[in-house]
């Protein structure tokens, strides 16, 4: 035990002692001080910091407070210094009434981590009450024949202050007649008597004055008077007389208003007006005036206002009969309140964090409650209790306190808060309860990764799509909130084929959203994969990746590619050979296409766009082969000039031509003087524009060479008429005629390249044979016979052909 004593002018003070309590990690200490009552408000008691060995700034920054549950709060503490004083004014008589101690009882609490305090402080008595009477005037009969040495009762007075500070004497004025007595009864009260020192004489004197003085131990001493006013009557020579000279009662409080406390009943011996009795009350606590009423006739107490065990447990009072000559007796009357059942249990929340991590573990305290019922008993026993769903529990801690703990971890993302309802159930009967519910909120704690919607994704983007656009969105949801939810994206893929993947897409980093950052070409690149992560902005940050998959989608931007016939040579058309003998269904030839595009955009449909006579040629839609219809016939066109189209089943639709030249003939070689001259053709049309620039040029330099022939042969007629006749022979020199021969017999073409010689005699004719010679020089090739028609055969030069390989 540690005591301290130290004197301060007319405070003294102790603490004596304090003990630690290791239960659910807090700690109890309890502290008691000693002060007299109605000490200024500020007066400083004690440091609380000094006597718990702690700082006043740990005071402050640990949320010191005093819990009070009167509705007036006495002691406060000053935080910035420790110091413990007086906050409204103390009376111990108003505090304890005549109880010999008087304690002011107050909690404290003190946070991070949790204590709790009481602290008792002893209200000392000071001399702060004079002594008063009940009556300030009290009248007494005396008769004259009264003996001498008789007692006559008094009124006596009233002290609110204990010890040497009550009552300690009495004291009557000087006279003739009376002295004073004084009285000790079994509590230790002193009551005055009068008693009668000298015969009376009515007719001398029939009535006297007297001041009867009550004096305190106190110093200063304090008094107090009442008046006593004799009046000497005839002979009246017996008092009335109580049963008993204590009554005591019980009284339930919740006892009805008029409810019969007490029957009081007096006796007097004499006869007539000195047998009636009257009653009343002579000595009663101010607080029972408004709660008891007395018949003044048959002295029945009853009660006229509603009692209150927890206001007063009892009360004591004086009661006087009162006989019709002026004698008097008095008795005591104890009014016991017995306590019933008729206050709920009270909830105080001392100590209570509203927000508390999600990750608190199992056991962190939330709130210090205490749980009091101001009745006695059992009807003050009180037991608290929360409902079994919740993750919570009350742990008892010391008197009336509980500790509101977790029971069980917590999880923000499933229950964000909790509505707890302490319930407090007493043990009285009927029993009664009290609720009080606190709202608990759980702050959050990065403890959930984003989650992806998919872990696998498949996005798709047209071909040749604008670079820029957006394409798809990926979303991830983090369960926490603010920072700890907030998601940001990006990719993790570094390359694609060594190319950098930011030129391929980027990604929004708020929203998820992916942008193509080129114009994707599907017959180069159909599908890449990249890694996308989502990141919460916690910390620790977490994080979850989950993979895309980007298909390029097909676009109808490749027109069909014609491989057969081959459209690479530079004739303008290819000849297809068809025997006289063929008959219905005769393959001609097969068109072979091909579309880069896939899909619906690669279906190829084959069709005869230009044909001079339908019902002779079919083409299969989905092979390409062009087949004879009928037998031919006399009367078929010995050359026809087709246009077949391969068109693809995208959108738009694209397509590609080609032109066929079919010749009927027995053999190859009746064609071929045809196929010759047609490519001359072809390749001089082909060229007209250039040959046309050529042959502008030539003719203006054949006019000026004509021009200048005709000047120099008229000026040498007369001299050489005949100069030129030998030169007629040889004025036009031997050219090469080449001529591109592309010919077929239903397979595939093959190009061979041959010189042709010709000359001015038809008789000198020279055919070289096809030999398979590239890029051959065409400058000095013409043909020098202009009458021959494109269709027609030259008649007067025979041109024949001899072929290295068969057709």
């Amino acid at each position: 035990m540690i005591k301290y004593r130290v004197t301060k002018r007319t405070i003294r003070w102790q603490v004596m002692f304090c003990f630690s309590l290791f239960l659910c990690e807090s700690v109890i200490c309890q502290l008691q001080y000693s002060i007299y009552e109605e000490q200024r408000l500020g007066y400083v008691i004690g440091n609380i910091a000094n006597d718990l060995g702690v700082s006043a700034e740990e005071l402050s920054s640990r949320k010191f407070h005093i819990v009070s549950r009167s509705k007036k709060q006495y002691l406060n503490v000053h935080l910035e210094n420790g110091d413990l004083y007086v906050a409204d004014r103390i009376d111990r008589e108003a505090l304890c009434g005549m109880q010999q101690n008087c304690f002011l009882n107050i909690e404290a609490v003190m946070e991070s981590p949790l204590h709790f305090y009481t602290i008792n402080v002893e209200i000392q008595d000071v001399n702060d009450n004079g002594p008063s009477f009940s009556k300030d005037i009290l009248e007494i009969g005396i008769s004259e024949s009264a003996a001498l040495g008789t007692h006559f009762a008094l009124g006596s007075a009233k002290d609110p202050d204990l010890g040497n500070n009550s009552i300690q004497s009495y004291k009557l004025s000087a006279n003739d007649h009376f002295g004073l007595l004084e009285k000790v009864n079994m509590d230790g009260r002193k009551y005055p008597e009068l008693v009668l020192e000298k015969p009376l004489d009515r007719e001398k004197k029939n009535s006297s004055v007297l001041i009867l003085s009550a004096f305190d131990g106190g110093t200063p001493s304090k008094t107090g008077t009442s008046l006593i006013k004799i009046a000497i009557t005839d002979v009246n020579d017996n008092h009335p007389l109580f049963n008993k000279d204590m009554y005591r009662v019980t009284v339930n409080e919740n006892a009805p208003l008029g409810f019969l406390v007490v029957n009081l009943h007096a006796t007097d011996a004499d006869e007539g007006s000195y047998a009636k009795i009257a009653y009343s009350f002579n000595d009663i606590p101010e607080i029972a005036y408004d709660l008891f009423s007395i018949n003044p006739i048959n002295g029945s107490v009853q009660l006229t206002g509603k009692l209150d065990y927890e206001v007063a447990t009892d009360y004591e009072m004086t009661v006087e009969a009162k006989d019709g000559g002026g004698l008097v007796s008095y008795c005591k009357l104890l009014i016991q309140v017995s306590d019933v059942n008729d206050n709920a249990p009270d909830i105080l929340i001392t100590s209570f964090s509203d927000t508390i991590p999600e990750d608190s573990p199992v056991g962190t305290v939330v709130a210090l409650v205490n749980l009091d019922d101001v009745d006695s008993g059992e009807n003050g026993e009180v037991v608290g209790q929360i409902s079994e769903s919740l993750p919570f529990h009350l742990i008892s801690s010391s008197g009336n306190y509980y500790k509101l703990v977790t029971s069980m971890d917590l999880d923000r993302e499933l229950t964000p808060e909790y509505n707890i309802t302490i319930k407090a159930e007493d043990k009285g009967s009927p029993q009664l309860t009290n609720n009080k519910t606190i709202r608990l909120t759980l702050t959050d704690v990065n403890d959930n990764a984003p989650v992806f919607d998919k872990m696998d994704y498949v996005a798709y983007i047209q071909e040749n799509n604008p670079s820029g656009n957006s394409f798809y969105r990926v979303h991830a949801t983090d369960f926490d909130i603010n920072e700890n939810g907030k998601v940001v994206y990006m990719i993790l893929t570094d390359n694609i084929e060594d190319i950098p993947i930011s030129s391929y897409v980027s990604i929004n980093t708020v929203s998820g959203v992916l942008y193509a950052q080129r114009s994707f070409d599907y017959e180069k690149l159909r599908e890449f994969y990249i890694q996308v992560m989502a990141k919460d902005s916690g910390s620790p940050s977490r994080s979850a990746n989950a993979t895309v998959k980007i298909c390029i989608t097909d676009q109808n931007d490749n027109a069909p590619k014609i491989l057969y016939p081959s459209q690479d040579s530079e004739a303008a058309s290819v000849f297809e050979f068809i025997p006289h003998f063929s008959t219905k269904g005769y393959l001609v030839t097969k068109v072979v296409a091909v579309d880069a595009d896939s899909g619906h955009n690669a279906w190829l449909s084959y069709h005869l766009l230009q044909v001079p006579d339908p019902s002779f040629l079919i083409i299969g839609q989905n092979t390409g082969e062009i087949r004879i219809t009928r037998d031919l016939q006399e009367t078929d066109a010995l050359r026809q000039r087709i246009v077949v189209m391969v068109k693809d089943n995208g959108y738009p639709m694209l397509s590609s031509t080609v032109t066929l030249n079919l010749v009927v003939a027995e053999n190859f070689q009746q064609v071929l003087p045809e196929i010759t001259n047609q490519h001359i053709d072809t390749e001089s049309s082909s060229n007209a524009t250039f040959y046309l620039v050529i042959s502008i040029a030539l003719i203006s330099i054949l006019f000026i060479f004509t021009v200048l022939v005709a000047v120099i042969s008229k000026c040498r007629k007369q001299s050489s008429p005949t100069a030129l006749h030998p030169l007629s022979r040889d004025l036009y020199p031997q050219v090469a005629l080449r001529c591109p021969s592309v010919f077929s017999d239903g397979t595939l073409p093959f190009p061979y390249t041959y010189d042709v010689c010709v000359t001015l005699d038809s008789r000198q004719n020279e055919v070289a044979y096809l030999k398979p010679v590239q890029n051959v020089p065409t400058d000095n090739l013409i043909d020098t016979d202009d009458s021959v028609s494109a269709n027609d055969p030259p008649k007067d030069n025979l041109v024949s052909a001899s072929f290295n390989d068969p057709l």
